[in-house]
């Protein structure tokens, strides 16, 4: 049955059945395991920001899906602004992934994307039913978020070479349950076809 939309009074101004989430990239990395995460990141985040383009071209909008840092009172933009500083460890992705004008955000609280959040508010008014999963940790944010997408019976792409963890070990581990489990498409993102999907 197709999801029934809120009335926003202002809704979202795209409408794509399909939408690609970034999950915690705009992050400083200052945690003990920062430096094991980052050297997967930094690879992931190159080949998330050539995903990003190529959904932008398709049509797909992209939503950032970031972790409030335990700070209630978060600023996303300020957020951005503090991952760009120098010194910051995770400054490098900040870069690489910064958010665009026309880009959607929301903040979370914990690990999954849909807990405390106005995410699937938003996917709704969008008429999304596809999620392209991208971000990190693979073992535990973008997990967690699989898991309450698959639960609302999205249906779940998670590009293998798009999720970035602390070790390959848990990286892997996590998208073979994602892929058995949740049912997720798996296929790296240079083998997804995009136009495939449903717009």
């Amino acid at each position: 049955m197709p999801r029934r939309p809120h009335d926003l009074h202002g809704a979202a101004p795209d409408e794509s059945r399909t939408a690609l989430l970034l999950i915690d990239v705009i992050n400083d990395l200052d945690f003990p395991g920062g430096d094991r995460l980052l050297a997967h990141a930094l690879p992931m985040a190159h080949r998330i920001r050539a995903l990003k383009q190529r959904c932008r071209d398709a049509g797909i909008p992209a939503v950032y899906v970031n972790d409030n840092f335990g700070r209630w009172q978060s600023n996303f933009h300020r957020q951005i602004e503090h991952c760009l500083e120098e010194g910051v460890r995770g400054r490098e992705i900040a870069a690489l992934l910064r958010p665009g004008e026309d880009d959607y955000f929301v903040l979370k609280p914990k690990h999954s994307g849909f807990y405390g959040t106005t995410l699937e508010i938003l996917l709704e008014s969008l008429g999304a039913q596809t999620l392209l999963l991208t971000g990190m940790a693979g073992n535990i944010c973008v997990l967690f978020t699989a898991n309450d997408a698959y639960m609302r019976d999205y249906r779940l792409l998670v590009p293998s070479d798009c999720v970035a963890s602390e070790t390959e070990e848990d990286n892997g581990h996590a998208l073979r349950q994602m892929q058995r489990f949740l049912k997720a498409d798996i296929t790296p993102s240079d083998e997804l076809d995009l136009e495939r999907l449903p717009a």
